[in-house]
């Protein structure tokens, strides 16, 4: 099992829901965090609370629709010069639920395909070559279970894109310890999946990074969190590395 101590870990939408669990459970395996969020009241007590576990940590911010703001916020962690060696891309937008699906606006898809796929890939393309160069790295992105809902056209083409492409980068990073997989919380009671979704946030906790943590060379798996409800995360890392094929 991969040690993350003063590993450094890019967590996109960690001021809340999964993203804020994901960071608490970093920090307290030792990872040095990068919390990103929209504005910085979004993460100011959450730095505290990570910090406080022991670990070293900053915030960054950009609107993850707006490219530019995304080149800024890589910019300024090349600046820092800090070593990326984790990145968990969970940050995403269920923009809609069109009841009248017909009538679904071109803006849906726009709008989720920047920020749930353009924003997560631009942030591979930066920090996989360096990841190459050290020999190590872990990249989770955030896809979801949803399909066979035209209601949610705009958010579940946006993650299939997504897994498209991790898939794809996957295959040439394949028996690597660069890895890339998918993750998927499931459905949960956040701001995203709503009140009345069947599964608390805690329950994706510690499938939602297991993909993190194992060590078998292996990329472009699913990794779907609800498969490691209630496991201690050794027991999570055995059961993916056990269990959880590539799929080439």
């Amino acid at each position: 099992m991969v040690n993350v101590k003063n590993r450094w870990a890019l967590i996109t939408g960690s001021s809340r829901g999964i993203g804020r669990l994901v960071a608490l459970f970093m920090a307290e395996q030792g990872c040095n965090l990068i919390l990103h969020s929209r504005k910085p009241e979004h993460t100011a007590g959450l730095l505290e609370e990570v910090r406080a576990l022991g670990v070293e940590a900053y915030s960054v911010f950009a609107e993850l629709s707006k490219p530019d703001e995304v080149e800024a916020m890589l910019r300024e962690i090349d600046e820092k010069g800090t070593p990326v060696d984790i990145i968990l891309n969970n940050a995403g937008l269920q923009i809609a639920y069109r009841v009248d699906y017909y009538k679904t606006p071109v803006s849906d898809y726009t709008e989720s395909f920047l920020i749930n796929t353009v924003s997560p890939i631009m942030i591979c393309y930066h920090f996989l070559p360096k990841m190459i160069e050290r020999g190590f790295g872990r990249i989770l992105n955030t896809t979801s279970g949803i399909r066979l809902e035209p209601e949610q056209a705009g958010y579940s083409a946006s993650k299939a894109a997504l897994d498209k492409v991790t898939i794809d980068l996957g295959s040439k990073l394949q028996g690597t310890d660069v890895m890339i997989n998918l993750t998927d919380p499931g459905w949960c009671r956040t701001d995203l999946g709503g009140p009345h979704a069947p599964n608390a946030p805690e329950s994706a906790i510690p499938g939602a990074v297991v993909g993190v943590f194992v060590d078998d060379k292996k990329s472009g798996r699913y990794l779907g969190a609800q498969n490691f409800t209630g496991m201690t995360l050794e027991e999570a890392v055995r059961k993916a590395e056990a269990e959880f094929e590539s799929p080439y």
